[in-house]
Formats: structure tokens, sequence, C-alpha cells
């Protein structure tokens, strides 16, 4: 780990997440911070343990993993920026589901005690944090609704949709996810990913080229996503 940088500064004050802190507030916070590293695969935050920090997301992608009775479905996915572990403080500091990086990622340790006590102090923050953390839980829903209420073709739509809006802003995208990944995401199994996307790419809905996925026809895919 180490020490934050006048550029880590600016970006927390860019954020959407300091502006509401004063100087003040915002050094007290900031004088405990460290930025660290975290590799492709590395757990962040780790399912049922308790921890001492957040980590504001200043680079990177990851996903938000639930274990269930060894099985694991991906919540949702974020990019940075974004802050991490906000579920933990109404959870007392345990990690409700693990958070783990899909790409190399880069992130900025906040102390959650700190933390907590500039919520109580400021209003403004507090309703700020909520508002993303309300946002964090939008997505689980929407997914899990998606999950619950499609067929396999509306959920990939779905998550195809959302990866090009959400995460890569872009119609034609590199996955960092593997297919095992996408398939946790949709709730199905690795190989009708396969079977979907192939299909999807012989209708010409999308064109798959290795990892490489370029959306030919949003409208068909937003369709789709509709019909369930």
């Amino acid at each position: 780990m180490e020490q934050l940088s006048k550029d880590c500064i600016d970006c927390f004050f860019k954020s959407t997440l300091c502006r509401d802190l004063s100087s003040e507030e915002f050094n007290s916070l900031f004088e405990l911070a460290k930025q660290n590293t975290y590799r492709k695969g590395e757990v962040i935050f780790k399912q049922g343990m308790k921890t001492n920090h957040l980590v504001f997301l200043t680079q990177g992608i990851v996903k938000f993993v639930y274990d269930d009775n060894g099985k694991d479905l991906i919540v949702t996915i974020d990019k940075a920026q974004t802050l991490l572990g906000l579920a933990n403080i109404l959870n007392e500091d345990v990690n409700l589901f693990s958070i783990i990086a899909i790409e190399d990622c880069r992130g900025c340790i906040i102390d959650i005690n700190k933390f907590k006590q500039l919520l109580l102090n400021n209003r403004q923050f507090m309703l700020e944090i909520m508002g993303v953390s309300t946002q964090l839980f939008r997505k689980s829903i929407l997914n899990f609704i998606s999950i619950a209420h499609k067929q396999s073709n509306g959920r990939i739509a779905d998550i195809l949709i959302y990866l090009s809006e959400a995460i890569y802003q872009s119609r034609t995208f590199s996955l960092t996810l593997s297919r095992q990944e996408l398939a946790a995401f949709a709730g199905c199994s690795k190989e009708l990913i396969i079977h979907t996307l192939r299909n999807f790419d012989t209708d010409g809905i999308i064109r798959v080229s290795g990892k490489k996925i370029e959306i030919l026809e949003l409208e068909r895919l937003n369709k789709i996503s509709k019909l369930g």
C-alpha cells in the first residue's frame, strides 16, 4: 500500500463522493487513506468476513458475488469510479457478498469508522452516499428480477445491454468477463451462454470474435430483452 498522491486528492474532490465534504472533513478522511492495487481475480471483500474499511475504486471493473451453498451468483458488476463496501455499514461491518476484481484494479482504502463519523456529522454527505448505495441495490434487484422472470435469451440480452451501456460505454467492447462469469451473471449454464451468443451472432444481432462483441442491432436486442 502507499500514501495517496496529489492526483488522488483531485480525483476525490472531483468525484460525487466528496463534493459535500468541507476541506477539513475530507482531510480527516484523506489522512487515513491509502492506495492499493488488486490483481485480476483478487478478492477485495470476502462474503461473511468482518471488515474495517471501504474501497473507493479508481480504476478497473469488479463483480459482486453471492455464494449460495457453494454456487456462485454474480449479483451485479460495477466499474470505477465507485465506492465498494457500502452495504457493510448497515450490516455490522460484515460483508454481505464478495467483491472480486474482474481485471487489474486500483483503489483507495478508507477507514470505515471515520467514514461513519462523517456521515453522522454531515447530513448532505449522508444523503449523497445513500443515493450511491441505492443505485447499487437497484442494479442487483433488476438483475434478480431478470433472472426470475425472463427466459435465457432475455437475460443474456439484458446483460449485453448493461455491459454496453453501463460498463464499457460502447456498442463494441472486449469482454473482461469469461463465459463462465457471464453464466453466473445470467443464472444459467456456460453452454447456454455460448449457444445464445452464437445464435445472436448468426441472426445478425451482434458480432462475436473471441472476447470482442459488437452490438449491431440494438433495437432487436432491446426487443428480446422486453419479451424475455
